[in-house]
């Protein structure tokens, strides 16, 4: 099933992320985890894409095993991150080929040490160009769903939140289908850039992506990285329990929990997880919202 078909219904739909292991060991255990996952009946799992495509190959592995014999609808990332046009398309290619739908289409961030993004010669600068190259190809335009990202609080490179949103609604206007939502921990920042995109005139649904905090230093290290506040409660907490991890998970399921429900009444359709390939902290979320489909 594509992605075009989800966020119809009055059910919310839920999804997860998941990133492609080093190890053969942490894929089988990551294949596990997504086993564990369809009892809650997601709407699709998605698979992250490394860095100048180090993880082309386990990405569309991973992708395909979740799919075809897990049984659980899948997205593979991809990105322009050194990548020539003629690399995308056969990546394109190999993901038709294996029978993947979906992708999640992202310029990607630039590789490790390196502070600006820089495209190859006859690639992409930008996700809104891969989105339409997707599109304009005479063989692939209609074979993928594209889900592309939204930044609530401005991309780390565009803090301008109206010049941002005028990106995504060029990149949205080539050709996606769903936008998923960068992680954020205040609300207001959620509903004032929907309101703020449908005042501009994009239409496709806004899925809030939602990371769950299970690691104090590496929750604030993530939102650093993409620009996302992070609570004063949320700051306290850390402090307060320090290296507790039982106490930190309890209370990062407990804010996930209050936070997404506050969304649904909010009007949002579905949630998108950001898992880091556990699924103790999304699965007892998903239970307290009753999201929980068995």
């Amino acid at each position: 099933m594509r992605v075009t078909e989800l966020y119809k219904g009055k059910q919310p739909d839920i999804s997860f992320e998941f990133f492609p292991p080093k190890t053969d060991e942490g894929e089988q255990k990551l294949l596990e985890t997504a086993t564990s996952f369809k009892a809650l009946r997601p709407s699709f799992i998605s698979v992250t894409y490394g860095a100048m495509g180090t993880t082309r190959d386990n990405t569309i592995r991973i992708v395909e095993a979740i799919k075809n014999e897990i049984g659980i609808e899948s997205a593979a990332h991809l990105t322009c991150v050194g990548h020539t046009k003629r690399e995308i398309e056969s990546v394109l290619e190999e993901l038709h080929a294996k029978g993947i739908e979906n992708i999640v289409a992202l310029r990607g961030d630039p590789p490790k040490g390196e502070a600006e993004f820089r495209p190859v010669r006859d690639g992409f600068r930008y996700g809104s160009e891969l989105v339409h190259f997707i599109r304009s190809h005479p063989k692939y335009r209609d074979a993928f769903a594209l889900a592309v990202a939204g930044y609530p609080e401005g991309h780390q490179e565009c803090r301008d939140l109206k010049k941002d949103l005028k990106h995504l609604k060029h990149k949205a206007d080539q050709g996606a289908d769903v936008i998923v939502t960068q992680l954020f921990f205040v609300n207001k920042d959620f509903f004032d850039f929907v309101d703020r995109a449908r005042a501009i005139g994009i239409t496709q649904p806004i899925i809030p992506g939602i990371m769950p905090v299970t690691h104090g230093p590496q929750i604030q290290r993530f939102a650093k990285m993409c620009g996302a506040k992070i609570p004063r409660e949320m700051n306290e907490a850390i402090e307060r329990f320090g290296e507790d991890q039982h106490s930190v998970e309890a209370y990062g399921i407990d804010y996930a929990t209050r936070q997404c429900g506050e969304l649904l009444k909010g009007g949002a359709r579905g949630f998108h997880f950001y898992t880091l390939n556990k699924s103790r902290a999304t699965s007892q979320i998903c239970r307290n919202l009753g999201l929980d489909r068995r």
